[in-house]
């Protein structure tokens, strides 16, 4: 085994047929931003997820910007979003000029909790300022509790956006992340469970808001023979040659998805019986791709930290990180408001005790057993106390 090649947290994995359409598309001339592999990239997405409208895209930050103008977000406008997430899920809104509020994880599923946004939803209404917009995100791969947040808010008549930038392929009661709200976003950055090396699509059941979200996508050009432009439209239309890269891609997502989980069992099977370590749970009723492993250091049991043990890991060549830093604890947005789940924030407890373990797809047992064997040698240095304690030692 070479102990010096490079461990990667989920890099992109080829099949090897990219670059039959990316022939393709050089040998046609169409390498513009529209073409025969982003008609068939959109399609193939369609069919997979079930849905009746995909739109392919520069990246899913522009899917989430798009569905936030189909809604209407204006100056001022308020959009409950999860807090536990990458920045991406929140910033679109801050591009019309709204508000995000932000609401707390659950222990679950460590997505959106339903109590603290019906908690956000009261306060809201008594102070007549509901939400346009909900952003609910799918964590590493895990289904939300969509059930219990839908029920919310179309009680509030309130529209939700599913960001599964994260989750393509993961089922939640049998059908797929992103289709059970008003709008659904994914991403094929160059870390994700597919890759166009940086894309990604917008999907709904509306083939109007599909084809208003196309307009936005290409600068919002008017129907003319000239260029005329009546409203803000943005360049966020997907490549043909990139397309092909999808087109190639979406056809091993559920063997993608299976080497996901078959990641994720090794690990956990590794750490089974150790107390103070914890892995994300799956919920019932779900299916999770398993995007990213995470694991919990219960700092009861272990002295060494999550960036600690990013750093050690990193000394051998290895890359982890820790697990997303809260949106309410950025500066950017300090003064927003904040919906806890119950008297303990829990995506904050999450963050301190969170580490994302290298997942990808192409990394051999034999590389993932060294970054087991490394992860329990550092752990095993740092045990304290309090775990001898425990165990009734001393």
């Amino acid at each position: 085994m070479n102990r010096h090649k490079r461990i990667y947290l989920s890099p992109p994995h080829m099949t090897g047929r990219e670059q039959h359409y990316i022939s393709q598309a050089f040998d046609s001339n169409w390498i513009a931003p529209l073409g025969p592999n982003v008609d068939a990239f959109e399609n193939a997405i369609k069919k997979y997820a079930n849905v009746e409208g995909a739109l392919a895209v520069s990246s899913g930050t522009a899917a989430i910007h798009l569905a936030l103008r189909l809604v209407g977000i204006e100056p001022g406008d308020h959009v409950f979003c999860s807090s536990f997430t990458f920045v991406a899920s929140a910033n679109p809104i801050l591009y019309e000029g709204g508000i995000p509020t932000f609401i707390d994880s659950e222990p679950e599923t460590w997505n959106m909790s339903p109590e603290a946004l019906l908690e956000a939803f009261k306060d809201a209404a008594k102070e007549n300022k509901l939400p346009k917009a909900v952003v609910v995100v799918h964590l590493y791969g895990q289904s939300a509790k969509m059930d219990d947040i839908l029920a919310i808010c179309d009680y509030y008549k309130v529209p939700v956006i599913e960001d599964a930038a994260e989750s393509l392929g993961s089922l939640y009661k049998n059908k797929q992340s992103g289709t059970l709200g008003a709008y659904g976003v994914y991403s094929f950055n160059g870390n994700k469970i597919i890759s166009t090396s940086g894309g990604g699509m917008l999907v709904t059941n509306d083939l109007k808001a599909i084809d208003q979200a196309r307009f936005l996508a290409t600068q919002a050009r008017d129907k003319a023979l000239h260029y005329q432009h009546s409203q803000i439209g943005h360049n966020y239309r997907m490549s043909n040659i990139l397309a092909g890269m999808g087109i190639a891609q979406v056809e091993v997502i559920n063997e993608r998805v299976k080497q996901k989980r078959e990641v994720f069992t090794r690990y956990k099977e590794a750490f089974k019986g150790m107390e103070g370590i914890l892995f994300k749970p799956e919920a019932k009723d779900t299916v999770s791709n398993r995007w990213l492993t995470t694991m919990n250091i219960d700092p009861e049991y272990w002295a060494i930290s999550p960036e600690e043990l990013v750093r050690a890991l990193e000394e051998e060549n290895i890359e982890a990180r820790p697990v997303w830093k809260p949106l309410h604890l950025q500066p950017l947005f300090q003064n927003n408001r904040f919906y806890k789940h119950s008297s303990e924030c829990v995506c904050e407890k999450l963050y301190r005790t969170g580490i994302c373990l290298p997942s990808g797809t192409s990394m051999s047992e034999e590389e993932q057993q060294r970054v087991i064997t490394l992860l329990l040698a550092n752990l095993d240095e740092k045990v304290t106390k309090t775990l001898v304690h425990v165990k009734g030692v001393i």
